[in-house]
């Protein structure tokens, strides 16, 4: 899994095939079909293996947090962590080849269900602070907050400039600081 997801993260999605991985990890590309069945599944495996430890992360450091400014910053910090390790490379990767491969897409909407839920549980929290929060679709919210983290990703990509993200999460948590001032009524 971890040589197809560098190949995926270093090659693309059009330069990763059965020979690069295998060619990358050091082993026979009978053994992707082997254990796998085919590309497609493996490239989804090291999206499970990439996305489990980084749910695993984003648990542990949104842990307790229960104000909007700091939750903004973990969460630029985390975006941070998830570029520089790869994951929103090969994310981006597979979210493009979905465009042309419908299975997959329905993979990834799959995978994208426990991180809707994560953010939804999250937002609960932040909303249910609000006066007439019951007017707020958190599902729908949720949903939103991870398409302007796949959008930034994909925006990222297409020029290659990574301050991108450092000035949307710095105008994000402006905003919150303002947001969280009128939660907290100060």
């Amino acid at each position: 899994m971890e040589a197809a997801f560098e190949t995926l993260r270093f090659n693309g999605f059009a330069g990763t095939s059965a020979r690069s991985i295998a060619r990358n990890g050091g082993f026979s590309q009978a053994l992707i079909f082997y254990h796998f069945g085919s590309v497609h599944d493996l490239l989804l495996a090291a999206l499970d293996w990439s996305g489990e430890r980084r749910m695993t992360r984003y648990r542990e450091a949104l842990a307790g947090i229960d104000d909007l400014p700091r939750l903004l910053e973990a969460a630029a910090l985390l975006y941070k962590e998830d570029a520089d390790s790869g994951h929103t490379t090969v994310l981006a990767e597979l979210f493009a080849a979905s465009l042309a491969v419908p299975a997959l897409a329905a993979q990834l909407k799959v995978r994208m269900e426990p991180w809707i839920a994560f953010a939804e549980n999250l937002l609960r929290g932040f909303l249910g602070r609000l006066p007439r929060s019951e007017l707020v679709d958190v599902r729908a919210a949720a949903q939103a907050a991870l398409a302007m983290y796949l959008g930034i990703d994909l925006l990222i990509h297409a020029d290659g400039d990574r301050s991108r993200a450092d000035s949307i999460f710095g105008e994000a948590r402006r905003l919150g600081s303002a947001f969280h001032s009128l939660l907290e009524g100060t």
